[in-house]
């Protein structure tokens, strides 16, 4: 028996056709590859410098109505928290205005964050500086306070809602860039 032979055309056509649907399904592939290799993302995409997750040490501190203060009191609320002498020198004024700054970038997120100034010595901060930084909670604790917090002592720290040291900055930072990383903090929490 002779079996039916396709004419030339036809056996084209669905070579080809085949040829078609084949390089459709293994277009995506190839395009992932070539992008990852070809366009890397950045490595970092947090601008402070991330810290091993653990507790915010314990600093013995007062309010400014000599009543204890402990980070604890905080849980619940992320927390931008700096210190300065009362003086408060240019760095200082500068930790201040970004921590006001990236907090009231976040809009009606902003209640989730708060912030802390560790006055590290016996002078009381100039009440125009305390009237530029509503909200601002201000509490009096030793020198060197913020040196066990794992970056130093001249930073900015950012510690999340169950207590736990997240991120630091340096004490002059980019404003957008804590921002930026607030925003993408806040989104992916749902707690504080």
């Amino acid at each position: 028996m002779n079996e039916a032979v396709p004419p030339a055309p036809a056996l084209r056509r669905g070579r080809r056709t085949l040829l078609l649907i084949g390089m459709v399904a293994v277009a995506p592939v190839i395009a992932s590859y070539a992008a990852y290799y070809w366009f890397p993302r950045d490595k970092q995409a947090n601008y402070g410098v991330l810290l091993p997750i653990r507790p915010a040490p314990e600093i013995e501190a007062t309010t400014q109505g000599d009543r204890p203060f402990r980070v604890a009191e905080l849980h619940g609320r992320w927390v931008l928290a700096t210190a300065a002498p009362a003086a408060c020198d240019p760095a200082c004024e500068k930790a201040l205005y970004a921590m006001r700054q990236a907090r009231t970038i976040q809009g009606r997120e902003m209640d989730r964050i708060a912030r802390v100034w560790f006055v590290t010595d016996g002078g009381e901060p100039a009440a125009s500086l305390l009237t530029q930084h509503p909200d601002l909670t201000v509490v009096r604790a030793a020198p060197g306070v913020l040196a066990a917090w794992g970056a130093g002592p001249d930073r900015i720290y950012l510690i999340d809602p169950l207590g736990n040291l997240v991120l630091a900055y340096p004490r002059d930072p980019d404003i957008k860039g804590v921002a930026a990383d607030l925003t993408r903090l806040l989104k992916a929490s749902r707690i504080g």
